[in-house]
């Protein structure tokens, strides 16, 4: 037996291995498209002012080579491989997801959300120690709208970013993670065609040529992440083992010495020598690191052991032999590189893409919407097998359009270098302080570890961010224009569904009225169940009141339904439905509420009906005593509601009627409760005890549900109390009634039989 379970054991350990160096392989295709493209323009971009003059002993292209090796060792290597990737929220990444695990920690969410008792996968730590800064978050409201705007600050750079990134590469390369890198790729990769023709041809086919390839990448996104990252795995190999050879050629071949560059000396040698011109060179050495952020966005595509398999052993060697003999030629032909034939494209005229900044600008804006930070947008899940890989055609569209704009706006590599620089430092500095906050929040080791990571690498990023904010005349102002847009648009839909929020809190109805009322709540109850739809989890919306004073009647059982996305990946299913009771039995009115997490897909409408009331009945069946749930109600949002694990399975006629099971049940088994028709019919567990009291609303809930379910939502027409400032007028009654008429509707609104819905408008004076 123990070398049985010996072989097992490693069957296992060699199957996961296979698996990891699979996930490994893919990675390749998705993740590393920018960064591994980053030397056709970094050495250009750095030398691009003019202002360094080069000498015999080449100490500044060794100076370059040494700042590039440092940087890509430092930030991307020991910062985001090693450090940053371990702080997973269960398995997904990016700043925002940084944010949803402080705020899910420390309870620092400025709405509140439906998941705060969900803890992580695997957490059965000890109550975190308290202590200055987890206090001072958890009780000033300004520190928690400090860190969202600085959340949304980093995420807004990251769609920034994805205007700026698909025009560089996509030329002949697949799509980028975000518009602006991909812009500046494509950019690059046809100005490699200026080597093969005359200036005059050349400007009249790098404008054309660009916009159309950058038309071809978007329109490759609708078919999904796995089936174009598939496609680009083997591109991006192929990329990294020609310019792994052609870098071994260019250092054997020109200059065997140029492995002295990599002592940190020749940093110093280059700053001291080049002084302003050294520093303003920073803002191109930064782009050697592009892609270092979205390798870490994308980190729910795939695994920590996976991605980390993939930089360490094949492409940072990869690079290093790249940036080593680009050095090395660059160093035997000064006056080449006056002509600006700097490179890549006398060395090897090949471009591969960066599909990691579409993608991660999708899962990122996705994080956004389910968290009410960004209007709701057309989400389209791209496989059944990995809920992150999504499609936005919306986001794809508009980064498009974005993208065009841009290249025909500059149409010059170098003001587009200078744009992604600023927004790619920008969100690494976001990325440091909000892990700094992590570390100690989060993984509760001492402050001293945080203060070291947040003053190592924020030092480092400071000068680099310098650097590329001095040069917002020559380009820089790009991403702070855009991001400074999706920022607005963020904080406005952000403030406005907060105000929302309150208006309803304030003006909900006391259920204390509502009982008062008598079992038939002073109406006429007419056969059916209603499906009250609010975003309370306590209290009677006043979309309700509002509706029985102008219509007295309404459904025999009433259920108060409020659908949260809450601020985890997942939610398990048997963690999904939350049920209480308002008011006595006979008055029938139940409160569910429904939780999502940020990845997980929200069923249809006729999957989501059964499932529903399934879960009623189990709550009838079980009795609130026999439910392990927040009954206290003390130490918990969910006032008198029990966590319904698994639902009470019922048959319908669309069920074999000649099944040897169906048929048996419906002539011998005694615990069916059915209506009268035996349209539906609940079974019970074995040896099920249950009372005339329970069979009878049963009986009732199943008569409701034969007799149909109508979807009751509400329309909140939103309007600026008179006598407010004009900032908060026009966020409200411009700003954000634009952004509600023009986004989509609630996720489950889409799943909602339109002949069964009744939509209720009311206006709402915020």
């Amino acid at each position: 037996m123990d070398a049985e379970s010996g072989r097992g054991a490693a069957g296992a350990r060699k199957k996961s291995w296979r698996s990891e160096l699979v996930l490994a392989y893919q990675s390749l295709g998705v993740v590393y498209g920018q960064v591994v493209t980053s030397p056709l323009y970094v050495y250009k971009s750095a030398f691009a002012g003019g202002d360094i003059e080069h000498s015999e002993g080449n100490e500044e292209i060794y100076g370059v080579l040494s700042l590039v090796f440092w940087t890509l060792t430092l930030i991307t290597l020991l910062k985001y491989v090693l450090v940053v990737l371990r702080a997973d929220d269960d398995g997904e990444g990016g700043t925002f997801a940084l944010y949803s695990l402080i705020c899910r920690r420390v309870g620092a969410g400025l709405l509140p959300g439906a998941g705060d008792d969900l803890k992580e996968q695997g957490d059965g730590a000890a109550p975190p120690p308290a202590s200055s800064v987890r206090t001072a978050l958890q009780q000033r409201r300004e520190l928690q709208w400090l860190l969202l705007l600085f959340a949304l600050l980093g995420t807004s750079m990251v769609i920034g970013d994805g205007v700026l990134t698909p025009a560089v590469s996509g030329r002949t390369s697949p799509p980028s993670l975000s518009c602006n890198r991909s812009m500046f790729i494509v950019l690059s990769a046809v100005s490699g065609l200026k080597l093969s023709m005359v200036d005059e041809q050349h400007q009249y086919v790098l404008l054309p040529v660009t916009c159309v390839i950058l038309v071809g990448l978007f329109a490759l996104q609708h078919y999904g992440t796995h089936r174009v990252g598939f496609l680009f795995a083997p591109i991006i190999c192929l990329w990294l083992l020609c310019i792994s050879i052609i870098g071994v050629y260019n250092i054997i071949y020109w200059n065997p010495h140029v492995y002295k560059a990599l002592s940190p000396y020749y940093m110093y040698r280059f700053l001291q020598k080049t002084q302003y011109g050294g520093w303003m060179s920073l803002g191109g050495i930064l782009l050697c690191v592009t892609g270092s952020e979205a390798m870490y966005a994308d980190l729910g595509h795939f695994s920590q052991s996976s991605i980390k398999l993939a930089f360490t052993m094949v492409v940072y060697p990869s690079l290093i032999l790249a940036y080593m003999g680009q050095a090395a030629y660059i160093s035997r032909h000064h006056s080449f590189e006056k002509n600006h034939h700097i490179g890549f494209y006398v060395s090897v005229p090949a471009v591969v893409g960066s599909q990691a900044v579409i993608t991660g600008t999708f899962s990122v804006i996705k994080q956004c919407c389910s968290l009410n930070c960004f209007p709701r947008v057309k989400i389209v899940h791209t496989s059944s097998t990995v809920h992150g890989q999504i499609y936005i055609p919306e986001i794809n569209w508009i980064l498009m359009l974005l993208c065009l704009a841009l290249t025909i706006g500059f149409r010059d590599t170098k003001h587009m270098a200078n744009a992604q620089g600023l927004a790619v430092i920008t969100v690494m500095i976001v990325t440091t302080c909000l892990m700094s906050l992590v570390i100690i929040l989060c993984w509760n080791k001492n402050i001293i570890f945080s203060l070291a990571l947040l003053l190592f690498f924020g030092a480092i990023e400071a000068i680099y961010f310098s650097a590329s904010l001095v040069k917002f005349h020559e380009g820089a102002w790009v991403p702070i224009i855009l991001s400074f847009i999706f920022l607005m648009v963020m904080c406005v839909w952000h403030y406005g569904t907060a105000k929302k929020y309150e208006f309803d809190v304030d003006n909900k109805v006391s259920i204390s009225w509502l009982l008062n009322l008598g079992p038939s709540l002073g109406i006429v109850r007419v056969r059916g169940i209603g499906l009250i739809h609010t975003d309370l989890i306590s209290g009677i919306p006043a979309i309700f009141s509002h509706f029985v004073t102008n219509l007295p009647a309404f459904h025999q059982v009433l259920v108060f339904l409020c659908i949260k996305s809450v601020s985890v990946p997942h939610v398990q299913p048997e963690e999904r439905f939350l049920v209480g009771r308002i008011g006595l039995k006979q008055y029938r009115l139940y409160r569910v509420v429904v939780r999502y997490g940020y990845r997980d897909v929200q069923q249809d409408s006729l999957e989501f009906e059964k499932d529903l009331v399934s879960s009623i009945a189990e709550f009838i069946r079980s009795g609130d005593s026999d439910l392990n749930g927040y009954l206290d109600g003390s130490d918990s949002p969910y006032e008198k509601l029990s966590v319904i694990s698994k639902g009470l399975q019922f048959q319908e006629d669309g069920e074999p009627e000649g099944s040897p099971e169906s048929s048996t049940r419906k002539e011998t088994d005694p615990k069916l409760v059915s209506s009268k028709s035996r349209r539906l019919r609940f079974v019970l567990p074995e040896n099920a005890q249950m009372n005339s009291e329970v069979r009878s609303e049963l009986q009732e809930l199943t008569e409701a549900r034969e007799a149909g379910m109508s979807f009751i939502m509400g329309r909140s027409y939103m309007k600026a109390k008179s006598g407010s400032s004009l900032i908060k007028r026009i966020a409200i009654n411009f700003i954000y009634e634009f952004l509600m008429r023009n986004s989509r509707g609630p996720a489950y609104a889409a799943n909602v039989p339109h002949v069964s819905t009744l939509e209720v408008g009311m206006v709402c004076q915020v």
